[in-house]
């Protein structure tokens, strides 16, 4: 039983290298992650270990350590670029006598900082009362006072540890709810967008890699940009006018990170909704970075637990300026645009940007004449729904001939939810 430390900005970080192949990277990261959380680094204690250990998780020797440069420094936080357990947590805390941090309280805590709209601070609280419910485990002596010694209230009652689990259960019940009544007005606004055959194209990208630059570049948006990660949140959908004439509606999304927290894609569900059901992604790599293809295997894993890994990809490879490499378009097998090398500092290479997405866009939309039932009535009006609908024809046996025009991505989503076989559609 113990008092929890305060929390603080002086701190300690500690890395341990349980793959050397990504050590030195992931200690980079760690630094610019406690630098965006507003950290003063006073020292950084690393090591290395095949596993981690069961108590203390960086291991005896290794706490004795840390210990020691608390105690040079005058630290108040310590910092770990690992996920702890609980009782890990707990234990390095009781033993350094100091506020402990592990990798997803830290990103939890950038983000508290960085979300500006209602969604976005509803998605953060969401993440952290769920992250704090599992530390409620006799981690604080005041958890442990019972409530009683009023008439009614007399008797074993029930201690603060039990209340504060029941308020943080209802909390997150009530977070849960809201989220769900923002997530219905987006898609209130998705299907206007469809019905007035307004096409969304989604940036993503692994977090600093130029997504709100690019986005600013191609939009005239004056979105916040910085050199450091999660510089923004919140999605921003702004109107973006292609050369041929097309206007699409082009979203900046959340960034992600290695080991982003399970908690935080959760929370950030809905937001990630504009990507997952976007017609075209655009993958903003920075092309500067030796660790680039590490980035992309990171964001792809991530669009595959937010089920847009079908969406199509047009990767955007940026920040030419730093490489010497010029403006390019790379073409995949099938013909189309894989890959585009830009600038958006400079602005090099936007116009080759604006005309692949044109060309991805024509193949990635579906039009034709799709034979439905009458026991399909439902799928039907799905298709009126959106919007999709350009023409209808009825049957003699009561069977529905519609001419639709949608997103490729959409269309094969509609198929999935209303078990509709694609190859159906007379292109």
């Amino acid at each position: 039983m113990f008092e929890r430390p305060k929390s603080g900005e002086r701190a300690v970080l500690v890395h341990l290298n349980l793959d050397p192949s990504t050590g030195n990277e992931l200690l980079r990261e760690f630094k610019e992650l406690a630098k965006a959380a507003g950290a003063e680094v006073l020292a950084i204690v690393t090591g290395n270990r095949r596993m981690p250990e069961s108590h203390f998780f960086i291991g005896e020797g290794k706490a004795e350590e840390v210990h020691t440069k608390v105690l040079e420094t005058h630290a108040d936080l310590v910092l770990i670029n690992h996920r702890l357990s609980p009782s890990q947590e707990r234990n390095l805390e009781k033993f350094l006598g100091c506020r402990v941090l592990d990798r997803t309280g830290l990103i939890l805590d950038i983000f508290a900082q960085r979300a500006r709209s209602f969604e976005g601070k509803l998605q953060v609280e969401l993440a952290q009362h769920r992250h704090i419910a599992t530390r409620l485990v006799r981690g604080w002596t005041h958890l442990e006072r019972q409530r009683g010694g009023s008439i009614g209230l007399r008797g074993p009652g029930e201690t603060q540890l039990e209340l504060d689990r029941r308020l943080i259960g209802k909390r997150i019940q009530q977070l849960v709810k809201r989220l769900q009544r923002v997530r219905e007005q987006r898609e209130q606004g998705r299907r206007t967008r469809l019905r007035h055959a307004v096409t969304t194209v989604s940036i993503v990208g692994y977090t600093n890699a130029g997504k709100s630059t690019l986005f600013n570049a191609l939009t005239g948006a004056e979105m916040f940009a910085a050199d450091q990660l999660f510089a923004t949140l919140d999605t921003t959908l702004r109107r973006l006018h292609l050369d041929e004439g097309r206007i699409l509606v082009l979203a900046d999304t959340v960034g992600f990170i290695r080991q982003l927290p399970h908690d935080l894609v959760a929370a950030f569900r809905s937001t990630l909704q504009e990507t997952e059901e976007a017609a075209l992604l655009l993958h903003v790599v920075d092309a500067s970075d030796p660790q680039r293809d590490v980035y992309i295997e990171t964001v792809n894993a991530v669009l595959a637990e937010i089920g847009a890994q079908s969406v199509p990809q047009l990767e955007v490879f940026n920040k030419i300026d730093l490489t010497g490499q010029l403006p390019a378009v790379e073409n995949g097998p099938d013909g189309k645009p894989r890959r585009v090398w830009v600038s958006a500092g400079s602005g090099a290479g936007l116009d080759l940007l604006r005309q692949a997405i044109a060309e991805c866009l024509r193949s990635e939309t579906v039009q034709g004449w799709l034979k439905l039932a009458p026991a399909q009535s439902r799928a039907r009006a799905a298709f009126f729904g959106l919007g999709a609908v350009r023409e209808e024809k009825v049957e003699q046996d009561g069977s529905s001939l519609l001419q639709v025009e949608l997103p490729r991505s959409e269309y094969q989503r509609l198929c999935r939810r209303e078990g509709l076989n694609p190859s159906l559609l007379a292109l």
